[in-house]
């Protein structure tokens, strides 16, 4: 059997000179594998930080190149045809006929939404407009508002929740009776009556799907703009049902029409023909209740009030000494309210304020209350409340008449 290097004895210098190179080169190999693996480890780490900025590289020479093409328009498709294409350019309204694949031309309809290049040529079809536009008005949170809130206007409460909420919680209860519940209901009066709030609490009291907007967001300045966005909103609301659609400052597109020959005028008039069309036109209205409101009634076009439409005209006006009393009832729930407080005495004292003002007393009286670092609201408060919003009023009045 042969001895190893380290079980010999050597009896020898020169063995023992040896033996301490043999030892000196282990540990010289044991420094350079541990020298070799922490490069190993460095070069890992280099090629990952490599692969990092060859992405990066890679993005942005992407980006680049896209920015560098040239961009692309917005067109609708008019007609799809055996000859190519006919679309109708956003903007100038020209139209084009464009030579298409016969694979593009397949999933092409008209009024779907196109790009187009420098020469009208079809790039890519584009999603449906209404993803957009309509759907940032479709209101996914309900409101913090109930019926519970809202004082001063009890009756108008009960017609709006048998209008809307009644056909949505219990459409049966129509069905036994043999009628069509209402359609529509519109709400008038002065500012700062609750109409608003009214809708408010319907979002929050129903799990129908609740679509708000605004009449001046539905001018625009493009000829059929608006009454294409008309189109989509009650194209979300179809799509949605049961879906209630509020449409606050309705006089702003629904105004008596005139002779005027304005091409704004005329755009405002087409939107409103497009709104009646969708209220009550050839095609079912399926499972949507609408709800407008409005300062100025005054204004509005007698097509678009008339029984199919709006089926109920709703006034809301001021609140009456017992609205009142209950309003400030309400807007004090959460308050730190002093004895001295005689809402009998306040609701007489602001006769003709409406349910806004009724609130605006009550915040402007706990800011009375704050300044004096106070956390009691007194009767005072309410009552200098009272005389800085008159006072405020009468200075606003005072500017209009200096403008008028």
């Amino acid at each position: 059997m042969t001895d190893t290097v380290d079980e010999v004895d050597l009896p020898y210098d020169e063995d023992a000179s040896k033996q301490k190179k043999i030892e000196a080169l282990q540990e010289r190999l044991e420094v350079l594998e541990a020298q070799n693996e922490e490069m190993r480890d460095k070069l890992l780490d280099a090629n990952a930080e490599n692969n990092k900025y060859q992405q990066k590289l890679e993005r942005l020479t992407h980006e680049n190149k896209k920015l560098k093409q040239s961009p692309l328009f917005v067109a609708t498709v008019q007609e799809v045809g055996e000859d190519g294409v006919i679309i109708k350019q956003h903007g100038n309204n020209q139209e084009a006929l464009t030579e298409v694949t016969d694979e593009m031309r397949d999933g092409l309809e008209p009024d779907d939404r196109v790009a187009v290049n420098n020469s009208l040529s079809i790039v890519k079809q584009l999603d449906d407009e209404t993803d957009v536009r309509a759907r940032v008005m479709q209101v996914d949170q309900s409101p913090d508002v109930t019926f519970a809130d809202i004082g001063g206007i009890q009756e108008q409460m009960e017609e709006v929740r048998e209008t809307v909420e009644m056909p949505l919680i219990s459409p049966e209860m129509f069905e036994d009776v043999g009628i069509d519940p209402p359609s529509g209901v519109l709400l008038h009066g002065p500012p700062g009556t609750g109409k608003t709030m009214l809708a408010k609490a319907v979002a929050n009291e129903t799990d129908a799907t609740f679509i708000k907007m605004a009449g001046s967001e539905l001018v625009h300045k493009f000829i059929g703009e608006g009454a294409k966005l008309v189109r989509d909103l009650f194209e979300l609301a179809r799509q949605e049902e049961p879906a209630v659609v509020f449409i606050d400052e309705i006089d702003a597109i629904a105004a008596k029409r005139t002779e005027s020959k304005t091409s704004g005028d005329a755009e405002v008039q087409r939107t409103m023909m497009q709104l009646l069309s969708e209220m009550d036109g050839f095609d079912d209205r399926g499972e949507i209740r609408i709800i407008a409101a409005t300062n100025r009634f005054d204004m509005l076009d007698r097509a678009i009030l008339r029984p199919g439409r709006f089926d109920r005209l709703i006034e809301v006006p001021n609140p009456d000494f017992e609205g009142r009393k209950e309003i400030f009832k309400i807007h004090t729930r959460g308050m730190n309210v002093a004895d001295d407080v005689d809402f009998e005495g306040l609701a007489e004292a602001i006769e003709d304020a409406s349910g806004a003002d009724v609130k605006a007393v009550c915040t402007e009286a706990g800011m009375f209350a704050i300044r004096d670092d106070r956390t009691e609201v007194k009767m005072e408060d309410f009552e200098n409340a009272w005389e800085k919003i008159q006072q405020e009023d009468e200075e606003d009045d005072d500017i209009s008449r200096t403008f008028a």
